[in-house]
């Protein structure tokens, strides 16, 4: 046995385009060219042994494993109940199913790469010298060999049974990366303006105005609302200040009467006719991740979203001038009916809240 202060016998190149050598030895001498000497190779298993068929089955049971974990999840993501519902119902379950199969489907890739690499490919101790300079043409040779030998060495040829579950796993790990991407596609939430649709929409109350009230469902008069302060409204529906409408609370702000002026005079064409008097209605869904923009600066006629700290101009259409937020707030169009009380003339009329399909 050598040791570190023998000299290492140098050994003639071999003729890689000699029909008599095998594959290996031709991986073998590349990796010699490159400086690398493998002392040791050798399989963990004899072929087609009983030891060697148990383990590709355990490997081919985590990809099985993978791919009915995959299948499982496009099958809850495309028919599952994925549009929430109150109380206790299967939507509950939808979002944790997507969770738990997901998990599962990448810990069956994970376990069956590393048993692969552990128990199934030959064991290997390689020494190599660093060394600089380039190439020699006969490299290309080498290269094609080794990487051909290295796929060899994998067992998929021998062991169909493996590759086969490795193919039937994998592909619908694919299909899981895409579906989430085709699937957001499928429906056009505009053609339907299923995202337009809040407590404030007429059609929910009679066609009549949705009347604005506290969270007590009282109803609001101007005189309620001090200048310069806010109050967060609901619509005066059943159920309007509960989860079913999460989508519909909105800030009530009474401006000063300067401020007043200079929101007229910057509102957006869509935003025309939407405030009375003085009075100025906004989401409180913020547009970057929907928290509640809810902390009003009334000195600098800002509103902050506590979350990223995304603020937003009350005075120019609660455009965002701070933090990832892209998108204003939607303005609510409000007036007084003859009882004297705020309704909403119409639901918003843009999207609420961070989603829209066709985002600036």
């Amino acid at each position: 046995m050598s040791t570190e202060t023998e000299p290492r016998v140098e050994q003639e190149p071999l003729d890689v385009f000699d029909p008599r050598l095998t594959r290996f030895d031709i991986m073998r001498e590349g990796a010699r060219r490159e400086g690398i000497e493998i002392v040791h190779y050798e399989a963990q298993y004899p072929p087609n042994s009983r030891a060697e068929r148990r383990m590709v089955r355990i490997v081919a049971s985590f990809f099985l494993l993978t791919g009915l974990a995959a299948t499982a999840f496009l099958l809850i993501y495309s028919f599952g109940p994925w549009e929430y519902e109150m109380g206790s119902n299967p939507s509950k379950l939808y979002t944790p199913l997507l969770g738990l199969t997901l998990g599962v489907a990448l810990l069956g890739i994970g376990f069956g790469v590393l048993t692969w690499g552990k128990k199934l490919l030959p064991r290997e101790v390689a020494i190599q010298d660093r060394h600089d300079g380039p190439s020699a043409t006969e490299e290309r040779k080498i290269t094609g060999e080794t990487m051909v030998y290295i796929a060899e060495e994998l067992g998929l040829k021998r062991r169909k049974a493996l590759g086969f579950a490795a193919l039937l796993g994998l592909a619908p790990v694919g299909a899981v990366a895409a579906a989430p991407l085709i699937g957001g596609l499928i429906k056009d939430p505009v053609e339907d303006r299923i995202l337009f649709k809040t407590g404030w929409d007429p059609a929910g109350n009679g066609g009549n105005p949705v009347r604005v009230t506290r969270e007590d469902g009282s109803p609001i008069r101007p005189e309620d609302v001090s200048v310069g302060g806010q109050m967060t409204v609901f619509p005066g529906i059943p159920g309007g200040a509960t989860n079913e409408h999460a989508d519909s609370p909105t800030l009530l702000i009474h401006l000063r009467p300067d401020d007043a002026q200079k929101t007229r005079d910057t509102l957006k064409a869509i935003n025309r006719d939407s405030m009375w008097q003085n009075f100025v209605a906004y989401s409180k869904i913020c547009t970057h991740a929907g928290c509640p923009a809810s902390l009003y600066e009334q000195q600098t006629n800002r509103l902050l979203c506590p979350c990223h700290q995304s603020q937003f101009l009350i005075t120019d259409n609660a455009r965002p001038i701070f933090g990832p937020a892209t998108r204003s707030l939607p303005m609510l169009p409000i007036e007084v009916d003859e009882e004297g009380f705020f309704v909403a003339t119409s639901d918003y009329k843009v999207a609420v809240g961070p989603a829209f399909w066709e985002r600036p």
